[in-house]
């Protein structure tokens, strides 16, 4: 037994046995003098707790009168061979040291006094709990060993149940372990986080029962509001892509889409087949002479090298001017004259030391009706090749072209197809191909504001209004200029009065040459016609002027039978004759 000294507080040392192997307890601070110590005053020590086997033996404190809520600062128990907490050392009889110094401002170690209270008891989940808020059953506390085995006191008395609510503060001091090894209770770790869980009974949920419309509805809502999502997810991705591409002009670099090689051929009744097979037939012309030149198209009639064109194409030519021919391949030739006539607007040329050539063939102009489709080939302004396409927009059509001279002798008289397939100087010669790449007509002509209609002979571009010999007219002159160098021409054998007004054709009063208008013994003359009679219809056709009268007469072969009305003294009367035949200049 070791005597102890007076602590710090005053009171006596307090003798305690000495354990087995000679450990000792530190003596227990008076409660009575730390009630005592006013706490308005100074700082102030909570009492120390005391062991169990010193339990019964400590006197009671008086109950102080309850002070204002203030935390408690407990002295932690030290072990006389270890310094106190925080550098203080014990005293010679090992009471330890305050754990700081008093505090001269009065001011508590820890703030002001909170509404703290003691935690309740521990209660862990391995204890027995009810399972609808029953009482929970305090697990059992075995005796506290020392760290040699010996047990240090009597078995710690069973906590009391948990309260509902936390007590009152109370500065009551904690129970101190039963050895100085024992660790000290934690007063948080008595804190059952199950006790809201026991206070609160689980309860089981019904599974709730889905008919089939509230599931079809279901699934209806979500399939609905995925697809608004989709759309709008959508719709976002797609706008900042659009925006970013208007801005950027794309991502990366530039490649356009591009279609496919394909076959090179054709529908043979397609533009683009008709025009295959018509431009290795197709040339054109350059022609120059004395102060004259000029350019046009021709098409090849034979593989002995004849071609036909306009007689106003290769007029400027004359007696010894060139003529330059180029295919469609590219390769020229030289060509001469073999015959051409005014009349008709017709001309043969032809080209020597070519091989291989492709005559066009010739289709039949009387077959022709309004809408058939046309294509035209020629070299309008010295373009050579170009094809154009359109459609018959009137047969028989009456035209005169020419008239330069004055005279009348280079007057062209054509009883034209009117087509609006573009015909432009340059086209002139040129083939008019059916939808069989046939040969209908030779283009000659073109209607231009301000111009009339013309044989190409000024510049005016084409306005829709082209004219075409047919070619059935220009086969028999093709036939005669090949053959005799020279074209017939189909006649009545009368002189017309060209300054006529009214409606017909009137026979006029003398010849041309100061002889009778009726040339004696010629097919009028046998036919009954005379001097002042005015034909008004040929074939039933009506005729309005003496122009007309000549391209209806010139659109026959001689020989042909014409039935002719004219009007003779108010008196209207029919005649019949066979057309007679003379050389054309």
């Amino acid at each position: 037994m070791n005597e102890g000294k007076p602590g710090p507080s005053g009171e006596d040392p307090t003798t305690r046995p000495e354990g087995p192997d000679g450990d000792f307890e530190l003596a227990r601070p008076d409660r009575s003098a730390a009630v005592a110590v006013d706490h308005h005053e100074g700082d102030y020590e909570l009492d120390r707790p005391l062991m169990p086997e010193r339990a019964a033996e400590a006197p009671k404190a008086p109950t102080p009168p309850e002070p204002p809520a203030a935390p408690a600062t407990p002295v932690l128990p030290t072990s006389p061979a270890a310094p106190a907490p925080g550098g203080g050392s014990a005293d010679g009889a090992g009471q330890p040291k305050p754990l700081h110094d008093p505090d001269p401002y009065s001011t508590p170690p820890y703030g002001e006094p909170g509404p703290w209270a003691p935690a309740p008891p521990v209660q862990h989940p391995a204890a027995a709990t009810a399972t609808h808020g029953g009482a929970t059953a305090a697990p059992s506390t075995a005796p506290d060993t020392a760290s040699h085995g010996a047990p240090v006191g009597p078995p710690a008395p069973a906590p009391a149940p948990a309260p509902a609510l936390a007590p009152a503060p109370s500065l009551a001091p904690a129970p101190a372990p039963a050895h100085p090894d024992t660790p000290v209770a934690d007063p948080w770790g008595r804190y059952d986080p199950w006790a809201a869980a026991a206070a609160a009974p689980l309860q089981r949920a019904e599974p709730t029962v889905i008919d089939p419309k509230q599931r079809r509805r279901r699934a209806r809502r979500v399939v609905i509001g995925a697809a608004l999502l989709l759309a709008l997810v959508s719709g976002g991705i797609g706008g900042i892509v659009g925006g970013y591409l208007e801005r950027n002009g794309g991502v990366g670099s530039v490649e356009l889409p591009q279609a496919g090689k394909e076959a090179s051929g054709r529908d043979p009744g397609s533009v683009a087949g008709i025009a295959a097979q018509a431009l290795p037939s197709v040339v054109t012309l350059h022609v120059s002479g004395a102060g004259a030149a000029g350019t046009g198209t021709g098409f090849v009639l034979d593989e002995r090298g004849h071609i036909l064109t306009n007689n106003h194409v290769v007029e400027p030519a004359g007696d010894d001017g060139e003529i330059t021919v180029t295919f469609n391949s590219g390769d020229t030739a030289d060509a001469t004259v073999v015959g051409r006539d005014s009349g008709y607007d017709l001309a043969v040329v032809k080209v020597k030391g070519v091989q291989g050539l492709t005559p066009l063939p010739l289709g039949n102009s009387d077959n022709v009706r309004v809408g058939d489709p046309v294509v035209a080939i020629g070299a309008p302004f010295d373009l050579a090749g170009t094809v154009t396409s359109g459609i018959i927009s009137a047969r028989e059509r009456p035209i005169t072209a020419g008239g330069e001279k004055g005279d009348g002798s280079d007057v062209s008289y054509v009883d034209a197809l009117q087509t609006d397939a573009p015909i432009n100087p340059g086209n002139s010669g040129g083939p008019l191909l059916d939808a069989e790449a046939r040969v209908i007509g030779i283009n000659s002509a073109i209607r231009s504001a301000g111009s009339g209609a013309d044989l190409d002979g000024g510049q005016a571009g084409s306005i829709g209004l082209g004219f075409a010999i047919p070619i059935n007219q220009g086969k028999r002159v093709a036939e005669e200029l090949i053959n005799t160098g020279k074209a017939t021409h189909p006649v009545i054998g009368i002189t017309l009065d060209m300054d006529y007004g009214g409606d017909g054709a009137r026979v006029a009063a003398k010849g041309s040459d100061g002889g009778p208008a009726v040339s004696t013994g010629g097919p009028g003359a046998r036919a009954g016609i005379r001097s002042g009679d005015v034909i008004t219809q040929v074939d039933g056709q009506r005729v309005h002027s003496g122009e007309e009268l000549i391209v209806k007469t010139r659109a026959h072969r001689p020989g042909d039978r014409l039935e002719l009305t004219l009007e003779r003294d108010g008196e209207e009367r029919k005649v019949s004759l066979v057309l007679g035949s003379s050389d054309g200049g």
